[in-house]
Formats: structure tokens, sequence, C-alpha cells
């Protein structure tokens, strides 16, 4: 592996998108080593509704529009304008010229219409029918058009204020080479071609992903010759290969690892408040769960300030709402539903549950930024809830298998989470509540919750451009959903990262992603 060794002088850490810069000049080259709990899903941006996934098709992969590092402002990306007009539902966006994808074949207006009407168009000759980002994101998109080869117009059905925030979104957003995916067709997923700073190179199931510098990006190169995203499932294991210099950087950290990376003299890590919940899903189609007093009982059950003391470590904070406090539109005053097994037990008695009831507890196999140590919290709820006598089996699957089985609606009750990938509540509450979103065999609401005046209200929600009265609906729809108790909200996490200390310029998104385009290698 190739190292560049150069003297550093000093650091500036910039908290919000945690991006560690050297004031040295970065140097190019090298192959940096990130190591991962789980392998992606897909690299098919179309079709990822995963992290794992996600995190690998960012950098590869671009849309029209991108965030600005550090804020969830929106800057040009392959767009370099755009202008709203007719009432707020015709967008118009002027191209980047001189783009290429990675097979070589020109960005165009062309592309970005066969990339989005793929998504949108049942006629379109490569629409598939797991499009479930697409299903959300273009929710309504009346017609793409190309004015001319570098002028697309995207006419809406009606008003939608964050669809310029959805188009900066990783998944389902970014536009693919219309040429690799007429060559690859269904194996698109396992060829990727888009214009990011990274070219995938390889993907051995299970074990690494690797991609190569793009050398014609039209933004800045990328430092690195190489990334290869290495999985390594079991914590400690990936541990042990940061510290003995076999990957260069992990994700997915376990707070009992913190102590030991801040003690070893050549490992760092940097942290940031996240976009995200981890939380537990009772499914409202299954038996006892259909009764709100069984939910309520649920929620008073577990303790989440000892989940956040013995398996977080003061990285998270205890949830009450599906949105975390940093995020705008958050309601600070609901009041959470307090541990207290005695009026669980009490509200089990009321809803005709004396003696408890048995069900089923299922757990992701693998860490995931909002759950860490998901095997020891589901251990930990699961003793939560005998205390008042509910006697839950632990349940797992396969991550693939765990998600496709949960947005079938197998499962009695399941933990999992969710990233806002754009930072406005509609990412979280839209998606994740709506009726809309509770289709199988991908439903993303895995409570199978279904409230009309909660649907109304985030429906309104996303035709206001408004912020101030998006905060309001955003404020209700919080308090509709704490009335119902689909969920146990459980935690808010910060996502965090450690490296060995010759790794520099990562950049650390809130949302859980990590951008390698301005690392390097000292």
């Amino acid at each position: 592996m190739t190292r560049i060794v150069l003297l550093l002088s000093c650091y500036l850490f910039i908290s919000w998108g945690n991006i560690l810069f050297a004031q040295s000049e970065p140097k190019m080259g090298g192959t940096l080593i990130w190591g991962r709990g789980a392998d992606s899903v897909t690299l098919d941006p179309s079709i990822s509704t995963d992290g794992e996934s996600t995190k690998v098709i960012f950098n590869i992969f671009e849309g029209l529009v991108r965030f600005k590092e550090g804020t969830t402002e929106i800057e040009p990306a392959l767009a370099t304008s755009w202008k709203i007009a007719k009432g707020n539902t015709e967008w118009i966006f002027y191209l980047r010229k001189g783009v290429l994808f990675h097979d070589g074949n020109p960005f165009n207006a062309s592309a970005v219409v066969f990339s989005l009407l793929r998504q949108i168009d049942p006629n379109h000759p490569y629409y598939r029918k797991d499009f479930s980002s697409a299903k959300f994101t273009f929710k309504y998109v009346k017609s793409v058009e190309a004015l001319n080869a570098y002028t697309v117009k995207i006419i809406l059905k009606k008003p939608f204020a964050p669809f310029i925030y959805n188009l900066a979104m990783p998944i389902a957003a970014p536009i693919i080479s219309p040429a690799a995916l007429k060559k690859w067709g269904n194996k698109f997923s396992l060829h990727p071609v888009g214009t990011g700073p990274f070219i995938f190179k390889e993907w051995i199931p299970n074990k690494l992903i690797a991609l190569v510098r793009n050398p014609h990006y039209w933004d800045k190169p990328a430092y690195l010759d190489n990334v290869i995203y290495k999985s390594i499932p079991d914590n400690k294991s990936r541990l042990l290969a940061l510290k003995s210099n076999a990957i260069d950087g992990m994700d997915g950290l376990d707070p009992n690892m913190i102590k030991e990376i801040k003690m070893n003299k050549n490992l760092r890590m940097i942290n940031t408040s996240g976009f995200n919940i981890g939380y537990l899903s009772m499914n409202m189609e299954k038996a006892p769960f259909d009764r709100l007093k069984v939910r309520q009982a649920v929620n008073h059950s577990i303790n989440k300030q000892n989940l956040v003391k013995l398996f977080y470590r003061g990285l998270a904070i205890p949830a009450k709402n599906p949105i975390p406090p940093t995020m705008w539109g958050y309601n600070d005053e609901i009041t959470d539903y307090e541990y207290n097994p005695e009026k669980a037990r009490a509200l089990l008695r009321s809803a005709g549950l004396p003696n408890g009831f048995k069900t089923t507890l299922w757990v992701m196999p693998v860490p995931r930024p909002y759950m860490p140590q998901p095997r020891k919290i589901a251990r930990a709820i699961k003793a939560n809830l005998l205390a008042v006598g509910i006697k839950a089996k632990i349940v797992s699957h396969d991550w693939k298998t765990y998600l496709k089985k949960l947005q079938n609606g197998e499962h009695d009750m399941c933990l999992i989470g969710w990233t806002s990938d754009n930072g406005d509540p509609d990412n979280i509450l839209y998606v994740l509540f709506t009726e809309e979103n509770a289709v199988k065999p991908k439903a993303e609401n895995a409570s199978f919750f279904r409230n009309k005046a909660l649907d109304a209200l985030l429906n309104k929600a996303q035709q206001v451009f408004d912020k101030q009265e998006r905060i309001k609906l955003y404020r209700k729809a919080q308090e509709i959903i704490h009335e119902n108790a689909p969920w146990v909200p459980l935690v808010h996490t910060d996502v965090s990262i450690g490296m060995r200390k010759n790794v520099h310029g990562i950049i650390l998104q809130p949302r859980g992603i990590t951008s390698f385009k301005r690392a390097w290698l000292e």
C-alpha cells in the first residue's frame, strides 16, 4: 500500500460537518481502507434504502444539486443554477457542461431525463417496481423534459417544498449513465457508473468494494488513488484491524471502543450530532399491538436512560420524538412516556392482558449508526419487557433479509432506525408514518400506522413554502404520533468514526455518510 509521508503542521476542526483539515498541503496518492459493519445491498442509487449502500453510492454518484459542506444549504452540482416558476410547480435546471460519466459518455440533459423518468414512468424500458425511494423523492413530478442539450424542465403536479432538498439526497436523485444501464440492465447495481470523484472497480460480496480516483472529475479531483470498503461485522475485530494498521479508518463505533481509541497515540476519533433515530417499532397489524394501551405499556416498560448509559457511553440522548432535537420543527413540549413498570402492568391489565403476552422482538444483525450494539440492546429491552409480563423472543436474520422481511410486515416488534437524507422533517415523518409508505412488500412504515389526520398534516406541510408554517404542522404531527404510540423512540445518536492519525480531510456528515473526496494520507 502506497503511503505518502509529509510534515503535518496543525489541524483545524469544524464541528458541524466534522471536517478535519490539515494546514499543510495535501498530497496525492495512496489507498485508504475503510472498515464497516456490513456489506452494501446494492450500488444502484435508485434502489438503495440502506445506509451501507448509500455510503458507497455517495462517493460514486452525484445529483443536480448537493449540500454545501457544513450546512443543509443547497449548492450547485451537476446543475450550475436553477429557477422556479408558475406557482412553485415548474423547476428549470441549467446543467454543467463538459462533465463525463465514468464510462466516458457525456453528461447532458438527456441523461438527466433518462435517470429521472426511469424511476417515474412505468412505460420507461428500465422502470422497476422496487424504486421505493423514488415514490417520495419524485412523488409530485408530472413531467421531465430536455429543453436543449443542457437545460431540463421538471413540472410538478403541485408545489412540493422538500423537492430541492430531495434532489440533493444520495439516493434516487443521482444521475446515472444511460449507456451503462442499457449495457448491464438489472446488473447495473453491480456495475455502477456515475460522475462522482471515485469510479467503481470491484465488489467481492461480504468482503470488500474497491473504488479508484476519477481522473476526469469536473470538480477538484480526489487525492486518494483508491478507496476500499472492507466489511468487518464484528466490532472488536474491526477495532483490532484499525489498531494493527490493517485498515485506516472505521465507522459503526461501539461506545466501548471510544476509550481505547482515545488512549491510542496512533488513533483519533471525530463525531457530530446525527440526524437519526433508533427506535422500536410495533406492528399494528398484529395483535395485541393493534391496542393503544398495549403500545403505551411497551413505551412505559423500556428504560431509555439505562440504554444510553450502558450502550452509548455519552454518544446518544434518549428520544421522545421521531425527529432529533437538532432538526428544525422539533416539538420539545411533548412529555415522554416515563419509565414506569407499574404503569405498564396496569395498562396491560386494562387492555385485558393481566398475565402479559408472548411476542417476538426482531433485531438487526449488524451495528448501525443509531444502534452500535444491537444484540446487547435487544437483550436489555427483552429484560425490561419481561419485568412487566411481556415475554419476547429475540429473532434475527442477515441484513438484506432482515430489511426485506420488515418491509413485508413479517415482524411483531423490531429494532430499526433511520437517518434523514436531507435534514427536512418530511424525510422522517412522511416516510416512516404515512399510509402511503405502509404498503407491502416495500413498506418503510414498519409499524403500519395509518392515521388520516396525520397524513393530511404531512401532505399539507409538503406544499407550504413558508418555513414557520411548516414548523407548526410538524409540531402537531409529532403530537399525533406521540398520542398513538406506534413506536418507542429510543435514541438519537452522535455519528462517530475512528481513524489512524495519518488520515486527513475526511468529511463526516450528520447523515452518517463519510465523504472521501478530500481525504489524503500523510
